[in-house]
């Protein structure tokens, strides 16, 4: 499969702003929002920016937390986690 097809399969296009919705947020970690929700409950994301009247996240911020998840064959969470 080339890249121009598999970049064709994608769910959802890649992002071109690095300040991103709530819905926005939650479709680029791969979830849905209510989940994205318990994610930032859990400290596992990053909590919004406010650009004026906007609540906003920053991509680079999300990509470090989705970075520091555990993964499959890691049952813990790190304790040095930044968002804390």
């Amino acid at each position: 499969m080339t890249a121009t097809a598999s970049a064709q399969q994608r769910a959802i296009p890649a992002p071109c702003a690095r300040m991103l919705s709530r819905a926005e947020a939650a479709a680029y970690c791969g979830v849905s929002p209510a989940t994205f929700d318990k994610m930032m409950r859990d400290k596992l994301v990053p909590k919004p920016k406010r650009i004026y009247a906007r609540t906003v996240w920053d991509i680079r911020a999300l990509d470090c937390a989705l970075d520091a998840l555990p993964s499959e064959d890691d049952d813990s969470i790190p304790e040095n986690n930044d968002w804390d």
